[in-house]
């Protein structure tokens, strides 16, 4: 139970932050301040910002869902792709050019590179993407805070049922989009900073808790062991026959996107274009991985902790206390049908305290392990009338009770002033997640559908005026999707299902239209279009496979031969993807096989339309402002490779770069080039291939790689960021009071640039045009 003092910690803070706010409304001057936070924001200021927005409800949940099931072992060969990071952080990889374009959206850009109806399609598809991905944010932040502080599902108020999960849930979607409302992207920013200077302590203090409350030689790593041959939660050489989160999720996937995917979302957010310039959103993104330290090693202990109370038999009364809890919770609130319900947690009373003895019993697989016994009653019970009803019901079931088992673990697990602490952190990382959510598909609707297709020029007011009330209709559209669309999948895979819609087709647009010269509009069109048709069609199949697609082939005796055919299309990719198990609670092809084959099949189209529509080649000069086009005179990032310099261009630096930002670039590469992909991998890997390591070593090996070094960063990190970013942030609020006010164009051409800027690129325009004209008449 959450004492007073538990809720005076959850308070004043809270309270503090949304005045931080308030008080950031004296410097909205302009629609620029409005939208991208004048443009003024440090390194400092980004990063720090971004620890808060980095972090959330959804994304621990997402986390804790996985590991949960698959453990630490698949991350150890994340490491494969640490080289590819590391060279499109340090090269800037997308984010310099985009910069470079003066483009304030990602619309602007792509009504630049293509077309103004591509622009208005492509940015209406990417909102609806984005907001069906992020719509139940809400309703995870509802259900986490009524499970962990025990709220009822009802209550009544003056005689009106009123129902606590639309009521949490109008709370938070009120904080986030008050922030929105006070000052747009400013607001985000600073408030998002604040709360990162409140977060870092806090997520120390659950740390320390954790590693005391937990030994990791007597319980955690004795959990993690325990673990059939092929399904290893520690050992990354036995991890064959992991489902759903494997190498190919966790390594091929994320490979593909890291190259076609960077400029997804760009310009979505508060702070992705708010840097002061280029070079300085390039500073931010390398301080990304310090600043991510102490939020991995947050996530992996809830984790790991999550893991070793409810299986390890130290913990078994309590663990089966925690499971019958969670059981009455989920049956309450998602079985309607009365006697169904008390079935269900009757069913679950009867079973004894679930006690696995490590060492002694049969280790515990993904089919066979504790919870699967309590979820197997739960079906047992469901589907004892009726199996084409009972089956959706379980899988909702079974979707929240590996979702919820976090919260109602926690408040088992936590005593007074950490439990007041751990709430303050999740209402903080649920603010700073929603509104910058919110506020990235409103600037995306209002700047790149709204505004082209309006006639009449807006003045700044009318326009952050307009930006507010999307982004209020946006609030709406989330409460009404978490209220009734339900949830049947992983959040990862349904997030990785809505995302398809617009990541399926837009790398080729995005990256090729950044860096190649024969993209064409047709090419476009028909990357985007195919995209979104097949991610609508495997929507439809995913979310009606149990109660309509799977009994439509059983009746119609066409099960055996669908499972004929998937089995050998999946046959050459086996065992990563493996079609051929195929039952009525869950879709043989999950979201992230779906988004792969889009993501390859939209590439190949874009490149052959536009190779048969191109013309003539794209002028990139003058989209970048290179050359005789650049408006802000010529910048000097370019240098003559030499001897001397050869290091410092193979990591991507510039002659912009201080000395500070070389011992930034260079402690970058070192950690994650030399430290991680050179000692704590491919040594590794050498040393394994020689001599296998026993499955202590592996233990040791996580335990230094997760948890001691990251920790080490963390405290590094802490005194560097808290340091430089208070003065960062004293002179953003500088910058904002002193800033010039510019009469700026309403943003339907050429992004953010003033009339005087568009005027003298229109004058380039008009020489070139004339130079061609008195060349053909010679």
């Amino acid at each position: 139970m959450m004492s007073f003092w538990d809720w005076m910690i959850v308070i004043i803070p809270t309270l503090f932050v949304l005045g931080m706010g308030m008080y950031s409304r004296r410097y909205l001057r302009d629609v620029t301040t409005f939208l991208s936070a004048g443009r003024v924001c440090g390194r400092y200021v980004i990063s720090v910002g971004d620890i808060a927005s980095g972090l959330s409800i959804l994304g621990l949940l997402s986390y804790v869902e996985i590991h949960y099931k698959t453990g630490f072992a698949t991350t150890f060969w994340t490491s494969l792709l640490l080289p590819v990071g590391v060279v499109l952080g340090l090269f800037g990889y997308v984010t310099y050019r985009f910069r470079e374009t003066k483009s304030q959206s990602i619309g602007q850009f792509l009504e630049m590179r293509y077309s103004r109806n591509f622009r208005i399609f492509a940015s209406a598809l990417r909102s609806i993407s984005e907001m069906l991905a992020n719509m139940i944010m809400p309703a995870l932040a509802a259900r986490f805070f009524i499970y962990f502080l025990d709220l009822p599902h009802y209550f009544t108020l003056w005689g009106i049922e009123i129902s606590t999960f639309h009521l949490v849930m109008i709370i938070c979607l009120f904080m986030a989009i008050s922030i929105i409302c006070m000052g747009g992207a400013m607001s985000i920013i600073i408030t998002d900073t604040i709360q990162g200077f409140i977060c870092y302590p806090m997520l120390c203090f659950m740390v320390i808790y954790i590693m005391v409350k937990f030994p990791w030689n007597a319980e955690m790593m004795p959990v993690m062991v325990d673990r059939v041959p092929g399904e290893s939660f520690i050992n990354p050489t036995d991890i064959a026959k992991l489902r759903d989160f494997n190498l190919f999720s966790l390594l091929l996937l994320p490979f593909v996107t890291q190259l076609l995917q960077r400029a997804s979302w760009i310009g979505a957010g508060s702070s992705s274009t708010a840097a002061r310039s280029p070079h300085e959103q390039k500073m931010a993104s390398l301080l990304g991985t310090w600043r991510q330290a102490l939020g991995q090693i947050f996530y992996v202990l809830i984790a790991v902790a999550l893991l070793t109370l409810l299986n390890h038999q130290n913990h078994s009364e309590q663990a089966h206390e925690v499971r019958l809890e969670l059981t009455r919770k989920i049956s309450h609130e998602i079985v309607t049908d009365k006697t169904m319900r008390e079935n269900v947690i009757a069913g679950v009373q009867q079973m004894p305290v679930q006690k696995h003895i490590i060492g002694q019993d049969t280790p515990l697989s993904d089919k066979s392990n504790i919870d699967t016994r309590y979820l197997d009653t739960v079906k047992k019970q469901l589907t004892a009338e009726n199996a084409d009803i009972g089956t959706p019901i379980y899988q909702k079931f079974r979707t929240l009770y590996y979702q919820l088992m976090l919260p109602v673990t926690l408040r088992n697990m936590l005593p007074s002033g950490m439990m007041g602490m751990f709430c303050l952190l999740m209402i903080l990382l649920m603010i700073s997640t929603d509104d910058t959510r919110i506020f990235s598909a409103t600037v995306t609707v209002s700047q790149d559908v709204i505004l082209p297709l309006r006639k009449k020029k807006l003045t700044p007011r009318e326009h952050m005026w307009m930006v507010r009330l999307v982004a209020i209709g946006i609030g709406i559209f989330f409460f009404l999707g978490s209220s009734f669309m339900a949830q049947l999948d992983y959040i990862a895979l349904f997030v990785a299902l809505m995302c398809t819609m617009w990541l399926g087709g837009c790398g080729p647009v995005l990256i090729l239209g950044l860096y190649s010269r024969f993209g064409t509009t047709a090419g476009a069109w028909t990357s985007l279009l195919t995209g979104m048709f097949m991610a609508l069609g495997g929507m439809a199949i995913q979310r009606n496979w149990a109660g309509v697609v799977y009994p439509w082939l059983r009746d119609n005796n066409l099960l055996e031969g669908v499972t004929n055919v998937l089995t050998a299309l999946s046959r050459p990719m086996m065992p990563y993807i493996d079609w051929s198990n195929v039952v009525q609670d869950k879709c043989p092809i999950n979201s992230y096989e779906l988004y792969f084959f889009t993501m390859m099949l939209t590439l190949v189209l874009y490149c052959v339309v536009s190779f048969l529509t191109c013309k003539e080649p794209y002028n990139l000069d003058r989209m970048l402002h290179r050359g005789k086009y650049a408006l802000d005179g010529e910048r000097n990032i370019k240098s003559d490779w030499s001897f001397r310099n050869v290091f410092n261009k193979l990591i991507g630096i510039t002659p912009e770069y201080t000395t500070g930002d070389k011992f930034i670039a260079w402690s970058y590469f070192v950690y994650s080039f030399i430290y991680r992909f050179g000692l704590t991998f491919l040594l590794v890997i050498i040393w394994n291939a020689i001599t296998p390591w026993p499955i202590e070593y592996w233990s040791w090996y996580f335990l230094i790689t997760i948890l001691i070094v990251p920790g080490f960063m963390a405290a590094v990190t802490a005194v560097w960021f808290g340091i430089c970013s208070p003065i960062d942030l004293v002179q953003m609020f500088r910058d904002l009071q002193t800033r010039t006010i510019n009469e700026l164009d309403d943003g339907r051409v050429e992004g953010n640039m003033s009339l005087a800027d568009k005027a003298q690129l229109e004058a380039i325009d008009r020489q070139e045009t004339d130079n061609k004209t008195a060349e053909e008449n010679k």
